[in-house]
C-alpha cells in the first residue's frame, strides 16, 4: 500500500456576496461544515477499517496536510516530517477499526496519533544522539585535535562524558558526527542540512567550551 506525499494546505475559502464583495461563511455554516465533516471522515475511518484502500486514498487527501502541519511543528525537520507521516498513516490503516466515535471526533483522533508519533521519532533521535556521544567518549583513544589528545591522556572517561553534557545540543551532534562517526566536516554539513560554515563554526566552539569545562590548558 502507498500513500501520496502530502498536498498543501488549501483551507481558505470565499463567497461572493450580492454587490460583488468577498465574504466569509457566518459562524453557524463554519460549524455545520465542521460537524459534517467529521461525519464523513467518522465513516471513512469505519471504511478503512473494513480494508477499503479508496476510503483510506480519500482520507489521506483530505486529512494529510493537517497531519503534516502538526508532526513538522514537534520535529521541526520536514524530512523527518515527512517520514513520520507515512508512519502516520500506516498506523492509521492498522488500526482504523479501533476508532470510536463516541469517544470524539475523527479529526481529533487522527491528529493524537500524529502528535504522539512524532514525540516517539523525537525521543527516538535524542536517544540516539546519546548512544554516540557515550560510544565516542569510550574510544577517546582516537586522534583528532590538540583538545581530544588532551583528554585522553589526562582525564577519566566520565570526566569527559560530564563535559560533553555541558555543549550545546547542536554542538554536540556536530562533534558526534565528525568525530565519532568518522564523517568529515562537509559530510556532516550535508547531514544535517546546514551550511560548511555553520558545521565548521559548531564544531570549534564546542570543542573550546569542552576544553574550558575539562580544565585543558
Amino acid at each position: 500500500m502507498t500513500t501520496r506525499p502530502p498536498a498543501a494546505e488549501g483551507d481558505s475559502f470565499q463567497e461572493e456576496v450580492g454587490d460583488g464583495q468577498v465574504g466569509t461563511p457566518s459562524v453557524d455554516s463554519a460549524v455545520t461544515a465542521r460537524a459534517a465533516e467529521s461525519i464523513e471522515l467518522a465513516a471513512l475511518l469505519a471504511r478503512c477499517g473494513r480494508g477499503d484502500q479508496q476510503a483510506f486514498a480519500e482520507l489521506y487527501d483530505r486529512t494529510s496536510a493537517r497531519v503534516f502541519g502538526l508532526v513538522l511543528r514537534v520535529l521541526h525537520d520536514p524530512g523527518y516530517a515527512e517520514e513520520t507521516t507515512q508512519e502516520v498513516y500506516l498506523q492509521i490503516w492498522r488500526t482504523a477499526a479501533n476508532f470510536d466515535p463516541a469517544k470524539g471526533s475523527a479529526v481529533t483522533w487522527l491528529m493524537t496519533l500524529a502528535h504522539r508519533r512524532a514525540v516517539d521519532r523525537v525521543r527516538a533521535e535524542q536517544a540516539h544522539a546519546q548512544r554516540e556521544v557515550a560510544y565516542g567518549a569510550s574510544s577517546l583513544g582516537n586522534e583528532f585535535d590538540e583538545v581530544t589528545e588532551e583528554v585522553g591522556r589526562r582525564l577519566e572517561q566520565q570526566a569527559v562524558l560530564e563535559g560533553l553534557a555541558t555543549l550545546t545540543q547542536t554542538q554536540r551532534e556536530a562533534i558526534s558526527l565528525a568525530y565519532f562517526g568518522g564523517r568529515t566536516y562537509a559530510e556532516v554539513a550535508a547531514y544535517l542540512g546546514v551550511g560548511l560554515p555553520t558545521v565548521k563554526s559548531r564544531i570549534r566552539d564546542g570543542l573550546t567550551r569542552l576544553k574550558k569545562s575539562l580544565g585543558v590548558t
